[in-house]
């Protein structure tokens, strides 16, 4: 089972649930998916879906999924990968009024380039790519463990000091 899970912050994000459609009517996804799709205005046709959950029924979702498809909240992603999940993080964009600003695009880098998640193009052009690939052999994923409570912080400090300067 596929859980993709957007926030509840009061930013749409259409064009990744009209993605995820056209995926499943392209066959490119087989997997059920449950999605909860926040403020968006856009209802998907061909998967279940609400605009929130409890935090109870976000830890059900995240239990049953095999992978979760998560927006660039280090939280949300962080629950996925603390419960062993594969992550495909998606970006949302100040541009097409997803997001105040692009602060998501340095998250999800960051927690690529450690090989934490896949992460989508930032148009969203691969996310099939990124379905084919994370159940692969050769996906490159490396498992989340972790032991510090600071770690998530710091590794995202790193990559923005290193990458954006």
């Amino acid at each position: 089972m596929i859980f993709v899970t957007v926030g509840s912050r009061n930013y749409p994000f259409d064009r990744l649930f009209k993605k995820l459609d056209k995926l499943v009517e392209d066959g490119v996804i087989k997997d059920k998916i449950f999605a909860q799709i926040g403020t968006s205005t856009y209802k998907p046709k061909n998967f279940e879906y609400k605009d929130f959950v409890s935090p109870e029924e976000f830890e059900k979702y995240i239990d049953k999924a095999d992978i979760v498809v998560s927006h660039g909240a280090s939280g949300s992603i962080m629950k996925a990968l603390n419960a062993s999940k594969k992550v495909i993080a998606v970006t949302r964009l100040e541009k097409y009024g997803e997001h105040i600003n692009d602060h998501q695009i340095q998250n999800n880098e960051a927690f690529a380039s450690n090989h934490y998640v896949l992460m989508a193009d930032l148009e969203l052009d691969n996310l099939g790519e990124c379905f084919k690939k994370i159940n692969s052999k050769d996906s490159g994923l490396v498992r989340w463990e972790n032991k510090d409570p600071m770690a998530i912080v710091n590794m995202i400090d790193k990559f923005i000091e290193d990458n954006w300067k």
